[in-house]
């Protein structure tokens, strides 16, 4: 039987995987580890009671003990509410090992800063990958913040503090959506006041530094749910809780749309590949597809009178031309595959358990996520609809606010209100690199020229051609330079008389 102090003196570690070396390198990096995990594993195996746990963690710990069951590896960092999941040995996303200070007190009285509300990964020129995070005030003390932090391909991990800081006024609000331009070089971030500003990203990691500029369209229009960059990041669109839709030319903020009764409430949207459209849903269950040349809507996606379309993504591969929705009927959420040339379903299938509240696509339209309500999250290959990666209670039972790919690894992010911002390695097929092709290219030029200089060689046998009664078999291999002795002693003739 192993009591709470002597769990922490190191006596699961051995179980659960978890070395000295882990240990020493988080504490290099200002990580502090400890023992849930390894308490929630040792109970499963009768090995600790409840009451073993002490006074303070007896209503906490059992019920993340049956939650948890040891299934992912997690690193916090004391001063942030930044989770970082990597692989470990027992299974594909390794142990639980909470900091559980972090976890019985929770995000918003465990950290210094305030809860993250929205979050969203930056593609820089320089071939780097940062992360974006917008952080709401706590009281008087804590103003909300917008940080980027690095990222690390590697270990999989964002970096402890951030590399800048941008400290947002009180009259600002907090943040509510963010949208990174595809360049990678600005981003605009809609506030809880009802305006939205525009921020330039000046600097290498080493110092950089953040430019807020006023987007004077979008001062005062009210609260927006939904704002979104199209893929070649010449549109922008943003559209309300009061229901209003707009689309603007980027940068010249030319109006191309403006709705103000385009729905009840937006709940999603996103900007096709060609950015030939943009489709919307509405809290009310409804969804409405805009040809954004033209600046009118075009259709609505029908739906059966028991079933709200809530979430929407076109695909993004070049090659299928589909729409994804997420449809929720009674209490079974599946995924809606829409044909565009027709607009018409073409099919469904249940890919998450719980009712969805984020989607997302991979910029290279590859995988499609979904994250749930209490937490859960799932990425399926397009191509076969099918599941490589399912995280159960990710974020422990909150609702996921903010759901993205990687743009160069096969990561996610994902943010909550109670969790913070976690970045998660998927356990999906690992793709080609582009030197990896070259070099299958190269081999097979080398192989088809080897083959080609065989057959030469050999034409007369491979072919079988009949050979003449005096005529001499082809030698095998001729000179390519003769020898000038030899040449003139052809020449049995001599020098003739013209």
């Amino acid at each position: 039987m192993l009591s709470c102090d002597q769990a922490i003196s190191g006596k699961c570690e051995e179980d659960l995987g978890v070395n000295d070396n882990e240990m020493g390198e988080c504490d290099k990096q200002g990580v502090t580890w400890e023992v849930g995990g390894c308490l929630s594993r040792c109970e499963t195996r009768g090995e600790v009671h409840e009451g073993e746990y002490g006074s303070g963690y007896d209503d906490a710990v059992p019920s993340l003990a049956h939650l948890l069951r040891g299934e992912e590896l997690i690193q916090r960092s004391p001063k942030s509410s930044i989770c970082c999941t990597s692989i470990g040995k027992r299974n594909e996303l390794g142990i639980w090992v909470f900091n559980f200070r972090t976890l019985c007190m929770g995000n918003d009285a465990g950290s210094p800063q305030g809860p993250v509300t929205c979050g969203s990964w930056i593609r820089r020129p320089e071939n780097v990958n940062l992360v974006l995070l917008g952080r709401s005030r706590r009281g008087n003390s804590c103003p909300a913040l917008l940080e980027i932090f690095s990222f690390d391909p590697k270990t999989i991990s964002l970096s402890t503090s951030p590399l800048t800081t941008y400290v947002l006024e009180a009259e600002e609000g907090d943040p509510d959506a963010l949208a990174v331009h595809p360049s990678g070089d600005d981003f605009v971030c809609a506030f809880s006041n009802g305006s939205c500003k525009l921020f330039e990203l000046y600097g290498r990691e080493t110092n950089m530094k953040l430019l807020a500029k006023e987007l004077a369209p979008l001062q005062g229009i009210g609260p927006q749910k939904c704002i979104s960059f199209s893929v070649d990041g010449s549109k922008f669109a943003v559209g309300g809780l009061d229901g209003h839709l707009r689309i603007m030319q980027w940068p010249s903020m030319g109006v191309i749309l403006d709705e103000p009764r385009a729905h009840k409430s937006v709940r999603d949207m996103d900007f096709s590949l060609d950015s030939e459209f943009l489709a919307s849903t509405s809290t009310d269950g409804s969804a409405r597809i805009w040809k954004i040349e033209d600046g009118v809507p075009l259709t609505t996606l029908s739906r059966q009178s028991d079933e709200k379309i809530e979430l929407c993504r076109f695909s993004k591969d070049g090659t299928k031309p589909f729409l994804f929705c997420s449809v929720q009927k009674g209490d079974t959420s599946v995924t809606s595959v829409y044909d565009i040339s027709s607009w018409k379903k073409v099919g469904h299938k249940r890919l998450i358990r719980k009712s969805a509240s984020v989607m997302s696509i991979s910029q290279d339209g590859k995988y499609l996520s979904l994250g749930s309500k209490d937490g859960d999250i799932c990425v399926v290959e397009v191509k076969k609809m099918q599941i490589y990666h399912y995280s159960k209670r990710l974020h422990l039972g909150t609702n996921i606010s903010s759901l993205e790919f990687c743009p160069r690894e096969r990561v996610v992010l994902t943010t909550s209100v109670e969790w913070g911002a976690l970045v998660t390695k998927l356990t999906v097929p690992k793709d080609w690199k582009e030197w990896q092709i070259y070099l299958v290219l190269l081999g097979l030029f080398l192989a088809s020229a080897v083959a080609f200089y065989i057959f030469f060689e050999n034409s007369d046998s491979f072919w079988k051609f009949p050979m003449g009664k005096d005529q001499p078999a082809r030698p095998r291999f001729k000179p390519v330079l003769r020898d000038p002795q030899s040449y003139d002693d052809q020449n049995v003739w001599g020098p003739v008389d013209m």
